[in-house]
């Protein structure tokens, strides 16, 4: 049976926003970037993890990997609570958990050729020699299909892709068994991200990777994971086989979230102009969530239904639910 490697029960991170230079009697506003996660992850799995931006998804993974601190919750790595761990605790973790982060140039040194920049991912958490060294620089060169060549580049002489796969072949050599990939395919061609996403499933393949996929590409998560977290405004608002997810979303945002993307209208609403479907997703605070369904302001479904007074009590906030085959909702009316 395959094990879980991570759990993530009822996280939550709040952000202070400071005070305004005029606002000595204001107090110190709570941002919920991430307000009570629940998911798992098993070995060799990839759970994608999608939202519009500013709703939390990158937030979720710098936290699990302790880069933030979280507020509340618990995170269980490898049967290990490791909420609270030291400063060197985590740098034992390190090696077992890493990130491929979003900004490509932001993440390699500038200054370091691609061969430095992996000969110093390798002596992070051993000591190799300089045979073992090579050995190995090849072997991640050889993982990531990148060309020996490119050892004497500097980062700003590499295309996206070959940035993107440095990134990549920089976490591998640490061997980590969890991955939390933020984004990997942002910021490149149609053709390069296929050529990632393909390498991304042939290296979990191969070493056994378990992937947390954070993407607003909803075809490139439905691609790539076996299940699929909708998060709103911090709270996963669906979770599910991805195939069910695509094709048959329970919660009314994540039938527009993919609805949006084909061109289609909203799955289990009734007809409207993309007038009316743009005045009813409006504009609001995202730092201050509404009372009740935090979705409702924007639901089509809650105008539809003559606006229900169980979607704003502040009382019955929706909270996930199973409607089968462990696919659940946090919808009143899913």
């Amino acid at each position: 049976m395959t094990k879980t490697i991570l759990e993530v029960i009822d996280l939550k991170k709040h952000f202070s926003q400071p005070k305004g230079l005029f606002s000595f009697r204001e107090q110190q506003r709570s941002i919920p970037a991430v307000d009570g996660v629940s998911f798992y992850l098993k070995e060799n799995e990839t759970v994608g993890l999608v939202g519009e931006s500013g709703c939390g998804k990158t937030t979720i993974g710098r936290t699990i990997l302790r880069l933030d601190k979280p507020t509340s919750g618990r995170i269980i790595f490898n049967r290990k609570d490791i909420t609270a761990a030291s400063a060197d605790d985590l740098r034992q973790l390190r090696g077992k958990m890493q990130m491929i982060f979003q900004d490509l140039d932001a993440g390699l040194n500038p200054k370091m050729r691609i061969g430095a920049i992996l000969r110093e991912a390798l002596t992070v958490y051993e000591r190799p020699g300089d045979a073992e060294i090579a050995q190995r620089i090849r072997e991640l060169l050889d993982q990531v299909n990148m060309k020996e060549s490119k050892l004497s580049n500097f980062p700003s002489e590499l295309s996206g892709g070959e940035k993107r796969r440095v990134g990549i072949a920089r976490v591998l050599a640490v061997r980590p068994q969890l991955i939390v990939a933020d984004e990997p395919t942002s910021a490149l061609d149609v053709s390069i991200q296929a050529q990632v996403v393909n390498l991304m499933r042939e290296l979990q393949k191969n070493l056994g990777l378990t992937y947390l996929f954070i993407s607003h590409d909803l075809p490139v998560v439905e691609l790539v994971s076996q299940k699929v977290a909708v998060m709103y405004l911090g709270r996963i608002v669906e979770m599910g086989l991805a195939d069910d997810i695509a094709h048959q979303p329970r919660h009314p945002y994540t039938r527009i979230l993919w609805s949006s993307l084909e061109g289609k209208l909203t799955a289990g609403a009734s007809p409207r102009s993309p007038e009316s479907g743009r005045r009813a997703w409006g504009v609001f605070d995202f730092a201050q969530p509404a009372s009740g369904c935090r979705f409702a302001p924007r639901c089509p479904l809650y105008q539809d239904k003559g606006r229900p007074a169980v979607c704003t009590d502040p009382d019955s906030e929706p909270s996930l639910r199973d409607v089968g085959k462990g696919h659940v909702v946090a919808c009143h009316f899913a």
